[in-house]
């Protein structure tokens, strides 16, 4: 019985560690995809400011 009860805990271990590393991985991806809008956001303001000084 106490044999059972540790193959269940480990399977249950297993799959909650591998789902939360897969939640980590797309929050990371979002905040990626998130930062390179904002960087090529910053970068055309800048842009936009430069020729509105030197026109």
């Amino acid at each position: 019985m106490q044999n059972n009860i540790t193959r269940l805990l480990m399977v249950f271990v297993i799959l909650f560690s591998f789902t939360s590393c897969e939640l980590v991985g797309d929050i990371f991806q979002a905040g990626m995809g998130v930062g390179i809008f904002l960087v090529i956001f910053v970068i055309a303001i800048i842009i936009w400011i430069f020729v509105k000084l030197f026109r």
